[in-house]
């Protein structure tokens, strides 16, 4: 996960909770703490997580998972009873962000500014316009990695990512990516160095203009950057 527009930097993990044989959530929180992490993702605002979190200090990224979408984009009731359940539930639980769908397939993301917009007016109405609204988009909505500086989304997403980057760019959110580098090298850039993706290359690979790239990660995230700021997004300075 890569949040874009970000103030200072936090380390933090996403905990997903749907498999099995899983430890409880307090020995999880526990080891979160132990370990120093001081930002967590959630998929959805799950009760028990939620309640282990609670008076933490740890910064919670909570999810409005992709199948409430319809019903928080026509409705502004449901979205406020969104938040009233899933966020004023918890008063002692240290909400940063809510993440509004989860990399959105092609055909329902008709529902996701107007969702993003019910949430954002629902957390204003309840005191709570500190916490920020987002979306997190996937790998799939970039056209062009390489280089950095021709980054651009693809046709498919740029139909709704300009709504997406106004919002955010409106209500000073970030952006949150969740990136692969190793999943770009399988899907065309194959006839580069593996070490590229996987951190491991000794010096520069990719030279883009006054930039040189040593990892595929980091040429991604500046790719992305240059995708935004094409639809109108805010291009952090090189010491963001």
């Amino acid at each position: 996960m890569a949040a874009f527009n970000a103030g200072a930097a936090s380390v933090g993990v996403c905990y997903g909770t749907s498999g099995d044989n899983l430890p409880p959530a307090g020995t999880v929180v526990g080891m979160l703490r132990e370990n120093g992490f001081t930002v967590v993702r959630l998929y959805w605002p799950d009760p028990s997580a939620l309640a282990a979190l609670a008076g933490t200090g740890i910064k919670v990224v909570v999810g409005a998972p992709n199948d409430v979408l319809p019903a928080l984009a026509t409705s502004e009731s449901a979205a406020a009873a969104w938040v009233r359940q899933n966020i004023q539930a918890h008063p002692l639980v240290t909400f940063r962000y809510v993440v509004v769908g989860n990399e959105v397939p092609a055909g329902e993301t008709a529902h996701l500014v107007p969702a993003m917009e019910n949430v954002h007016a629902a957390l204003a109405a309840a005191g709570l316009s500190h916490v920020k609204v987002t979306t997190a988009i996937s790998q799939g909505t970039i056209a062009v990695h390489l280089p950095p500086s021709a980054g651009e989304f693809t046709e498919e997403a740029r139909s709704f990512m300009g709504y997406v980057v106004s919002f955010l760019e409106r209500t000073r959110a970030p952006l949150l990516a969740n990136l692969y580098p190793y999943f770009v090298y399988t899907l065309g850039l194959g006839h580069m160095d593996m070490r590229f993706a996987l951190f491991t290359s000794q010096g520069t690979v990719v030279q883009d203009g006054e930039y040189g790239y040593q990892n595929l990660f980091d040429a991604t995230v500046d790719a992305l950057y240059t995708a935004v700021a094409r639809l109108g997004g805010s291009r952090p300075s090189r010491s963001d």
